[in-house]
C-alpha cells in the first residue's frame, strides 16, 4: 500500500530546532529568490516533533527572503520568532485561543524609524492624525489582509530603528510587503490552533 509524503511526515519523529519551551513551530521555506512558500504546523508530542497541518502554500514579501531586513525594503526576515500575545482583526473573533483585539478605527502599527514606539500597536482617537509618521498603517483599513492576523516578534521590543517593522501572518492577497500570508481558510484553521500555553514560534528560511 503506498504511503503519501504528508502522512509519512506526520507519523515521522523529527528533530527541529525551536526555542526553549515551544511546543509549537510553525515553518515556512522558500527557495532563495522566491516569493512564493511553503508553511507547515509542527507540534511536539512525547518528545517528537510530528506534522500537524500543511504544507500549504504561502506568499513572502515582494522582494523574497532576506537575512539583513530594513525598513520599507518589501522583504521577509528570516530566522527564528515567537508570535506576539494578541491576534488582531477587522472581523471578529474566529475561534483563536490567543486574546484577540478586534481593530477599530484609531489601531495603528507604527512603523515611523524615528519614533519612541517604532513596530508597536497604538491606538489614536477615531480622525486624529498620529504624531509617528513614516508608513504606518491604518490597520483597521487594510482588507482583506488584516481581516485577520498575528504578530511575528521580528526586531520587537525594543525595536532597533529602520530593521524593519508590523512582519505578521495575515490574509493572502498576492505577495506582501514583507510579512507572510495564508489564504483566509487555512490562516484561520491555523491561529485557532495555536495554544499561547505552548509557547508557538515560526522559522523561517530557505528550503
Amino acid at each position: 500500500m503506498r504511503v503519501s509524503v504528508a502522512a509519512a511526515l506526520a507519523a515521522a519523529c523529527l528533530s527541529l530546532a525551536a526555542p526553549a519551551g515551544s511546543m509549537q513551530l510553525v515553518t515556512v521555506e522558500a527557495p532563495a529568490g522566491s516569493t512564493a512558500a511553503a508553511l507547515r504546523l509542527y507540534e511536539r508530542r512525547r518528545g517528537c516533533w510530528r506534522l500537524a497541518a500543511g504544507p500549504w502554500s504561502a506568499r513572502l514579501g515582494r522582494s523574497g527572503l532576506s537575512a539583513h531586513k530594513r525598513e520599507g525594503d518589501g522583504a521577509t526576515p528570516t530566522g527564528t520568532f515567537r508570535f506576539g500575545p494578541t491576534v488582531y482583526g477587522i472581523e471578529p473573533n474566529p475561534g483563536v485561543r490567543f486574546r484577540y483585539h478586534r481593530l477599530r478605527c484609531g489601531d495603528w502599527w507604527d512603523e515611523d524609524p524615528g519614533s519612541p514606539s517604532y513596530n508597536e500597536f497604538r491606538h489614536v482617537a477615531c480622525g486624529a492624525r498620529p504624531a509617528f509618521g513614516g508608513g504606518s498603517e491604518a490597520l483597521w483599513r487594510i482588507a482583506p489582509q488584516y481581516r485577520y492576523f498575528a504578530v511575528i516578534e521580528y526586531n520587537a521590543a525594543p525595536a532597533v530603528p529602520g530593521r524593519g517593522s508590523a512582519i505578521f501572518l495575515h490574509v493572502a492577497a498576492g505577495s506582501t510587503a514583507g510579512c507572510i500570508s495564508l489564504p483566509e481558510p487555512r490562516l484561520v484553521r491555523l491561529l485557532r490552533r495555536l495554544r499561547p500555553a505552548a509557547h508557538p514560534a515560526i522559522r523561517i528560511g530557505t528550503s
